[in-house]
């Protein structure tokens, strides 16, 4: 893998665009009026959207006032494997990740930046006093968060939002992974724990739904759950080592019983023990599974991200500039 682009600018945006024709055009105009002492760049990543978002994002690129690349995806490989080909691209000091649907107000940019050059953070994420998406959701996000705690030995308090800003040290060491499963998150918390959280506006969202559905985000805790620790191997273990002793103790008691007392009754809890061992035993042998099934996909080489093409403008160096096709695959 080629190393990132040299540093040239105080920062760069990353952008994953996926159904988000009705939304990027305006983000993105309010991206390019902020004022950012040293320049900054957008990054955007077309993940294999079904409608003409990257048709928009071509007309975009073709008005632009700043440096804007775009990068269109052979197909939808997901928000991370987007984001880290965004972050492959990247030229700023710092690179704040954002998406597509307006729910972080430009605006907070400016502060988000400020805030990570004035604590010298390696990481800094954002925070929201009420966060305006679907309740089921939001549960999710709890749930994900409070078991990224014993997963990832993610800082107490800290919510893992995908609105944050990383130094170009920290984006350097987490786009050498390779690997088909990325989670930024737990490729950040393996880099570093200089992290610091700022709080920021969360706005509903502007037009359109969600893009994550219920299996989307089981994806994605599947990929932070068993990609970055051994923990479920762990809990599986101990599990099994529970329920053992559980059944040696039944078992005695139950030799107890019938020696001293009468022959056992309990074939209802007998049926119920069996279901209970079986499920977990099928529950402990899907996770090793899981484990091996992507081991299986990392060696055979699945890929992280195909890219069709890359297109950089530079209208900063030239107000005429035409876009510049950098790499076509495919």
């Amino acid at each position: 893998m080629s190393e990132p682009p040299v540093t040239t600018l105080a920062l760069s945006i990353v952008i994953p665009v996926y159904n988000g024709a009705a939304s990027i055009g305006e983000l993105v105009e309010a991206l390019e009026t902020l004022d950012i002492p040293g320049g900054h760049e957008i990054v955007l990543v077309n993940d294999g959207s079904p409608d003409n978002s990257l048709a928009i994002c071509r007309e975009i690129i073709a008005r632009a006032r700043i440096p804007i690349t775009l990068i269109d995806h052979a197909r939808n490989f997901g928000e991370h494997n987007a984001v880290m080909t965004g972050l492959r691209h990247t030229r700023g000091a710092h690179v704040i990740n954002m998406d597509d649907d307006l729910q972080n107000p430009p605006e907070e940019v400016t502060r988000l930046l400020a805030y990570a050059q004035e604590t010298g953070a390696d990481v800094i994420y954002t925070y929201y006093d009420e966060k305006q998406h679907a309740g089921w959701r939001n549960l999710g996000s709890q749930f994900t968060n409070w078991v990224a705690s014993f997963v990832l030995d993610k800082p107490k308090g800290l919510y893992l939002s995908s609105f944050r800003c990383m130094s170009a040290f920290v984006v350097r060491e987490i786009t050498r992974y390779e690997g088909p499963f990325p989670y930024i998150d737990g490729l950040i918390l393996q880099v570093t724990q200089k992290i610091d959280r700022l709080l920021v506006r969360h706005l509903p969202r502007a037009v359109g739904r969600s893009n994550y559905t219920l299996r989307r985000l089981l994806r994605l805790w599947m990929s932070m759950f068993i990609n970055f620790s051994v923990m479920p191997l762990r809990i599986s273990t101990l599990t099994g080592f529970a329920l053992s002793v559980i059944g040696a103790l039944g078992g005695l008691a139950a030799i107890i019983e019938a020696l001293f007392f009468a022959t056992p009754a309990g074939w209802a809890s007998l049926f119920v023990a069996v279901l209970l061992l079986s499920g977990v035993q099928l529950m402990i042998l899907g996770i090793v599974g899981e484990y091996l099934g992507r081991l299986y996909l990392t060696a055979n080489r699945k890929p992280q991200s195909v890219v069709r093409d890359v297109t950089r403008v530079e209208p900063a160096a030239e107000a005429s500039a035409s876009p510049v096709l950098l790499r076509r695959q495919g």
